[in-house]
């Protein structure tokens, strides 16, 4: 079973946990929700993971495509209010990041080590997630994907506390649809080829 498949269904993003914890944040950032294609929004929009090979590689960034595809029969806004959740995404086509992506950043703040860590490591997708956390750019490369968070990767629960410290302070700050200058613009990859670490 591919490592996004297993997030979906029992991992950092599964089907019937993640989006409570989104619409909690959601009710938390903006009030409560009341309109329908929020709620859809909340449970589509990481299904696109399944059937991924990774979570943050090359496959794993275009999950937000899926998601982007449902809400669209509401419309491109809704399509792009989906799409834009992924903060990383949003900075590759030149656009801020929808509230969906705050509020998904806020979820993992809301969400419980003792629930988050067990999931991550039964899918394996910790091993990637602190992967990325500690590399470090070469001279003159530029900055790997997480490397301007500056977490600690000793151990699994300081790694966690550092990235829901870190995404607090990006929610809160970004809560409002102002410019992401905190997301790196490129990752780090190992060739011209584009291939990443």
């Amino acid at each position: 079973m591919k490592i996004g498949t297993k997030s979906v269904l029992f991992g950092a993003h599964c089907f019937c946990i993640h989006p409570l914890f989104v619409f909690a944040a959601w009710w938390k950032l903006y009030g409560f929700v009341w309109d329908p294609r929020l709620w859809i929004a909340f449970f589509v929009h990481d299904l696109g993971y399944w059937g991924k090979p990774n979570m943050d590689g090359p496959e794993g960034e275009t999950h937000v495509e899926l998601g982007a595809k449902i809400m669209s029969v509401f419309g491109n806004d809704w399509a792009n209010f989906s799409r834009y959740h992924s903060r990383f995404y949003a900075k590759k086509d030149g656009v801020n990041p929808s509230k969906l992506c705050v509020a998904d950043k806020l979820s993992i703040c809301l969400t419980p080590s003792w629930l988050y860590l067990p999931m991550v490591n039964w899918t394996g997708e910790i091993k990637e997630y602190m992967k990325l956390a500690s590399q470090r750019k070469s001279s003159g490369e530029p900055l790997s994907k997480y490397e301007s968070m500056k977490i600690n990767t000793s151990n699994q629960k300081d790694w966690f506390k550092g990235v829901q410290h870190y995404l607090l302070r990006w929610a809160l700050t970004h809560k409002d649809n102002l410019n992401d200058s905190w997301t790196p613009d490129s990752k780090l990859a190992v060739n011209k080829e584009g291939v990443w670490k």
